[in-house]
């Protein structure tokens, strides 16, 4: 019998505002719930661009892009994705998917996987686990609350690890609520929702690409057996940690950085 060589969906118009920088081999960017593609790797996209050609996306009630009007959809929102590189002239691009941009980097590995080159998993699920499920329905409590101030003390909580939290003096912890509180999108409950029912367990077996998981050993919100889960069971996946909360470009930026180019130069052919 023929062997039947799975088709890829037709991408959509693409319909996600995009940030490009740099030039050399492609890199798409995911970014996590309630963030956006500035607010989770601002402090590396320099680090990025200057290796790779960097595009990305924020979801849908983020950044520069309207909310939606009808729940998110995980394989709809990992077909945008691809079709924010797609029109930015990217044939094939790896994916850096942090938090929930993890599993929705999955997602479209196994959708398109002729234009995926490799992975890199940060802070990150294949399923939510009670722990996360309870965390992001109380997010998305707090946030329908229209309490700000509060929501963004719960996820300076949830986010920071024991040791950035504790160095922080109370008048710099205050203000980093408070700046937080300004920074949250009108999407939140949209994506923090999207947290809560995404399941991606059934493609980790089917991920044939080089992949890098990045474990945040003292992450408050994703738990790290999460991260090993992921390790595990995606074929030949290598496992890096570090010593951080859930926010690696917030407590440790270089580190992370490092991490992602040195496995992403590892799959680049020399010249």
């Amino acid at each position: 019998m023929p062997v039947l060589t799975p088709v890829s969906p037709a991408l959509p118009e693409p319909v996600l505002a995009r940030t490009v920088r740099g030039s050399g081999p492609g890199l798409l960017l995911a970014h996590g719930a309630g963030g956006s593609v500035e607010g989770n790797y601002g402090p590396i996209l320099d680090g990025l661009a200057a290796r790779h050609t960097v595009v990305g996306a924020d979801y849908p009630g983020t950044g520069r892009t309207p909310r939606s009007k009808t729940p998110l959809d995980a394989d709809e929102l990992a077909d945008q994705l691809v079709a924010a590189a797609d029109a930015e002239g990217l044939d094939t691009f790896a994916i850096a998917g942090f938090s929930l941009g993890g599993p929705l980097a999955i997602r479209a590995a196994v959708r398109h996987p002729e234009r995926v080159t490799a992975l890199v998993l940060t802070a990150t699920f294949a399923h939510r686990d009670n722990k996360l499920d309870l965390a992001a329905a109380l997010w998305q409590r707090l946030y329908e609350t229209g309490d700000r101030s509060q929501l963004a003390e719960y996820l300076t909580l949830v986010a920071l690890s024991t040791p950035a939290l504790n160095a922080l003096a109370p008048d710099q912890l205050r203000a980093g609520a408070d700046l937080l509180a300004e920074a949250i999108p009108p999407g939140t409950p949209d994506h923090t929702d999207l947290v809560r029912r995404i399941d991606v367990r059934d493609d980790l077996a089917r991920i044939t690409v080089p992949t890098l998981v990045i474990s945040t050993t003292g992450d408050p919100l994703v738990p790290p057996a999460l991260h090993r889960q992921l390790a595990d069971e995606i074929p030949g996946a290598r496992l890096a940690e570090i010593a951080t909360g859930h926010l690696p470009f917030a407590e440790r930026p270089e580190e992370w950085l490092e991490l992602i180019t040195a496995f992403l130069d590892e799959q680049t052919p020399q010249a």
